[in-house]
């Protein structure tokens, strides 16, 4: 994936845009508060925001109805021999419910592999409402971006 490195919220933009995968950080409680980190399957909405098809019977999905923060980590990193010198973006913001019509169609365009469990009752979509961005475009390329920086028209 070629990245434009002398605009930073188009390189994150570019890297949200194109996975098909990313790594969801909740807030667990087992008495104490604990990072919770599960691989999910992200869409976007009209304006960029992440969504997520997320399971109630999930422990993230139990996590972020109790405490919305969140983070979302979107790796290019794979194929390379040094994994450390490629692009990768941590959004931190909040995740709450988003499931309308409009943005259920948008995330089933990005995932069609989600068509077959979609639909089951215990599965809803929310959107990551994006606060903050950290980008690590390569070895010593790090930028922090808001929120508002990474929100485009999505096609």
């Amino acid at each position: 994936m070629t990245l434009n490195h002398d605009d930073p919220a188009t390189a994150a933009r570019t890297l949200i845009e194109s996975a098909t995968r990313a790594y969801l950080g909740s807030l667990a409680d087992r008495g104490e508060t604990f990072p919770f980190v599960s691989l999910v399957l992200p869409g976007r909405d009209a304006t960029g925001q992440p969504l997520l098809l997320l399971s109630d019977l999930s422990d993230h999905a139990k996590n972020l109805k109790r405490d919305p923060h969140a983070s979302l980590l979107y790796d290019g990193t794979a194929g390379l021999a040094e994994p450390l010198t490629g692009a990768r973006v941590t959004l931190i913001g909040r995740v709450m419910p988003a499931d309308n019509p409009e943005d259920r169609a948008r995330y089933l365009a990005c995932q069609p592999s989600a068509q077959g469990y979609a639909g089951f009752g215990d599965f809803h979509l929310y959107r990551f409402e994006i606060q903050e961005a950290l980008l690590v475009a390569g070895f010593g390329r790090i930028h922090r971006l808001q929120g508002g920086d990474l929100l485009s028209a999505v096609v």
